[in-house]
């Protein structure tokens, strides 16, 4: 069987699992498994493959007919441009988040700073503010110890590690240190809406990551009430919140001595990130 016939193959199988991108994932999984990139196995699409590869195939085909994401079965995610390797112990890196990292970097631009992420995932936001951010330092926290593992492994990968320390802790735990900037992609998902979810994110996503809790603000309101505490005055907090909670989540902002002052769109003009200051 060549490349073609096995890409048509893979892509017909996905098809009829609804999987929107099946043409792309079939070539995406193919190049996984020939170890070349995607735009070279489409120039030479008459090459035979080997049995053995054959079966590695059909292997990550049938997991993403599960709905399983593409990032999950790589272990890998593009984001800011760079490579994060993932788990399903850490969310998967999305384009909005970039457009917060982008914003912050225009803000922080030449400037030293002390940043502290609160949920460190992957570490895909502190590990590309601090890439750009080159004077600056970073603390990372998570609950979670696999998670932490991962954001170490991308902070070595990507030269930043000297400039982070991680910590397996609840941010509710963080004393004694105020910082310049504090992040945040708390989960922000009402509890009942979670059953709404695509497949391939309420099935392999950490739910911990994505839920958060009756009206989806628990844990935005602990970040803003700790975050009001260990931010320097004039410090900001930068947050990435639900499609909708723009109102509720200004409000809880203006409480606790915040200003916001950028309301960050994704592309389908909802805002989705704000970034606010500590005024007193």
């Amino acid at each position: 069987m060549n490349r073609l016939e096995l890409i048509n193959q893979g892509s017909q199988k996905l098809r009829n699992q609804n999987i929107k991108s099946f043409r792309l994932d079939s070539e995406i999984l193919l190049s996984k498994i020939l170890d070349k990139k995607r735009e070279d196995i489409l120039i030479t699409l008459d090459e035979k493959v080997e049995h053995e590869n054959i079966l590695k195939f059909n292997r990550l085909i049938n997991r993403r007919c599960t709905k399983e994401p593409i990032a999950y079965i790589l272990n890998i995610k593009e984001f800011w441009s760079k490579v994060f390797r993932v788990s399903k112990d850490t969310l998967i890196p999305r384009p909005e988040t970039e457009l917060l990292v982008e914003n912050l970097i225009n803000i922080y631009k030449n400037k030293k700073i002390s940043i502290l992420e609160i949920g460190v995932g992957s570490g895909c936001i502190l590990i590309s503010l601090l890439s750009d951010l080159n004077r600056s330092k970073g603390i990372g926290i998570d609950i979670s110890r696999k998670a932490l593992l991962i954001a170490k492994n991308n902070a070595k990968f990507h030269n930043v590690l000297s400039k982070i320390k991680f910590f397996r802790k609840s941010f509710l735990e963080v004393f004694n240190h105020k910082f310049d900037l504090i992040v945040s992609n708390p989960p922000y998902i009402e509890s009942k809406y979670i059953k709404n979810l695509d497949e391939d994110i309420k099935r392999f996503e950490p739910l911990i990551a994505l839920d958060g809790g009756n009206d989806g603000l628990d844990v935005i309101r602990k970040v803003i009430y700790k975050s009001r505490k260990i931010l320097k005055i004039n410090g900001k907090l930068a947050l990435e919140i639900g499609n909708k909670q723009y109102l509720k989540v200004s409000k809880i902002l203006s409480d606790n001595n915040f200003r916001v002052e950028v309301k960050i769109q994704d592309f389908k003009k909802n805002i989705r990130c704000l970034i606010s200051r500590l005024i007193k």
